[in-house]
């Protein structure tokens, strides 16, 4: 029986799967990306942690890696986020991603050029508020998942908004298959977003220590959740330098927060009076908390260290709980060819068994 993994989601991005490859700060690279959409899935630069000239640069280098659509990631806090926006603009990438809403006529702005609005959410408010800002699809990720997360699991999650929302919803936070597609599809949601399974392949731009790292997780107890980086609840391996923040005084969180706020000036290339109007604006917003904000340089910077300097004793190691069941690294091609094809299998599966139930009924 012919199944098709054709979905709102799919009509929306213009890519041939309901697969998309999240945009991981230092990861999320043009290979990453390109090699994504090449395979049939779609992915987001990781533009929150880069200074203009350099996310332009990562946009033409992705244009000259595939002809397929791609889009880019970047949150209203950061310093730079109207260059970024303009940069969208200006190459007419398809779509955006982003943790908080950038304002509605930023939104506007984006919608009317023809770009794709999809944020990435993790309580039913949330969802429901991106989508009155102008949302066209939202990206729902459950407790499971990587980096910043929430508390509630995927499963529930993904149900609230899939029956609140009118619009395409993406399930992210524990899903690396074929199964976890066709569960997410069984859900309502028109695709899946996964951070970790590509983070783990072989277009990854991950140093190799850094990877065997990932890899050698075999208990999910392991990928825990923490607020000692930046205050904010954060889904990681534990590693050394998580032990040591959570077992030191707060000075030592401030002076790590001081260090990588100088870093990040350096590195974004914006100024000291643009990073602090960006943590003011974090604590007027009611987003972050006066300490959250002044330690929100930390979580970019340390990532840095694991995923671009190769020293994952010494960065964060964020990773979604579904890392410990991960033990390979294909390539893009080869990750997205079995997800489908285990998809249809499934779904095919299912299908069948649900005629042969109904010609059994008619008989009885």
């Amino acid at each position: 029986m012919a199944v098709s993994l054709k979905t709102p989601l799919t009509e929306l991005l213009g890519c041939r799967y309901p697969i998309i490859q999240t945009a991981m700060g230092w990861v999320a690279d043009p290979t990453l990306v390109a090699a994504t959409g090449n395979a049939g899935g779609f992915g987001f630069l990781a533009g929150a942690t880069i200074e203009p000239a350099q996310m332009e640069a990562a946009i033409l280098q992705t244009r000259r890696l595939t002809d397929q659509p791609f889009g880019v990631n970047f949150h209203m806090y950061q310093a730079n986020a109207a260059e970024i926006v303009e940069l969208v603009l200006r190459h007419q990438v398809k779509a955006v991603s982003y943790s908080r809403s950038p304002g509605k006529q930023m939104i506007a702005r984006l919608k009317d050029a023809g770009v794709v609005c999809m944020p990435t959410v993790g309580a039913l408010k949330h969802a429901q508020k991106a989508v009155e800002m102008g949302a066209d699809a939202v990206t729902v990720q459950g407790g499971e998942g990587g980096g910043h997360t929430g508390s509630v699991p995927t499963a529930l999650l993904l149900s609230q908004v899939v029956e609140a929302l009118d619009v395409p919803v993406v399930a992210a936070g524990g899903f690396k298959d074929g199964h976890g597609l066709v569960s997410a599809l069984a859900y309502g949601a028109a695709g899946i977003a996964m951070g970790t399974r590509f983070l783990m392949s072989a277009e990854s731009p991950v140093p190799a220590a850094t990877l065997a790292r990932y890899l050698a997780v075999k208990d999910p107890a392991a990928v825990i959740v923490s607020r000692a980086i930046d205050g904010m609840p954060q889904r990681m391996i534990r590693n050394e330098l998580l032990d040591e923040l959570e077992a030191s005084a707060g000075f030592k969180r401030w002076l790590l927060a001081f260090r990588s706020g100088l870093a990040y000036r350096r590195l974004s290339g914006a100024s000291l009076s643009q990073l602090l109007g960006s943590a003011l604006s974090m604590r007027r917003s009611g987003e972050l908390t006066a300490a959250q904000s002044l330690m929100a340089a930390n979580a970019p910077m340390v990532i840095q260290k694991a995923m671009v300097e190769g020293l994952p004793a010494e960065g964060v190691l964020p990773a979604g709980q579904i890392a410990a069941s991960i033990d390979s690294l294909p390539s893009c091609a080869e990750l997205i060819e079995q997800i489908v094809e285990q998809a249809e299998t499934r779904l095919g599966e299912l299908c069948r068994r649900i005629s042969q139930e109904g010609e059994r009924h008619e008989t009885v």
